[in-house]
Parts: C-alpha cells; structure tokens; sequence
C-alpha cells in the first residue's frame, strides 16, 4: 500500500492496522471506497459506504395485526420439577 495514494488503493486491512487508523479508513469508505476487514489474512467482514436508498427495511404492522400491548400472555406453565434447580445442576455441569 502506498501512503501517497492511500485512499485509492486500500481493499483489504487487517485489524491492528484498522483499529489504528480507524478515522482515516472510514473516510475512504465515505468517500466510496470499500474494506475489506482480514483477520490474519482471512477475510471476515466488508465495510461499504452507505446509501439511503438501500439501507435498510422499513418494518410495518400488518393491517388487522393486534398491538403487543393487547396479547395475552400465555397460563403460566404447571410442573412438579424444581426449575432453578434444573438450571443451577446444568450450569455447575461443566465445572
């Protein structure tokens, strides 16, 4: 990589070298250049400028859908079985 055409020609970083110039790859993204994040070599995430026409899912209610508010919640769940004591034998397991 060279320093005097930085932005234009990052593709791939690791991540020491990202977490040090965090500020100065994300003007590169900004500016329309993606990243590509590598953990020793292995790629594993993208960082891609945003647009706003693609971003994201506008979520909405079905009509008719009843509100959270108004569901009922469910009887509750009848049982000789000590719950906490279920859960306490699992966790101490792996000790």
């Amino acid at each position: 990589m060279t320093t005097v055409d930085y932005l234009k020609t990052m593709k791939s970083v690791r991540i020491a070298e990202l977490k040090a110039r965090l500020s100065a790859y994300l003007r590169g993204v900004r500016n329309g250049h993606p990243l590509t994040v590598l953990d020793r070599d292995t790629p594993i995430a993208r960082i891609v400028p945003y647009e706003p026409e693609a971003a994201g899912l506008v979520v909405r209610r079905p009509i008719g859908e009843t509100p959270f508010a108004k569901i009922r919640l469910p009887r509750p769940f009848k049982t000789n079985v000590d719950i906490v004591q279920l859960l306490l034998e699992e966790r101490q397991g792996d000790r």
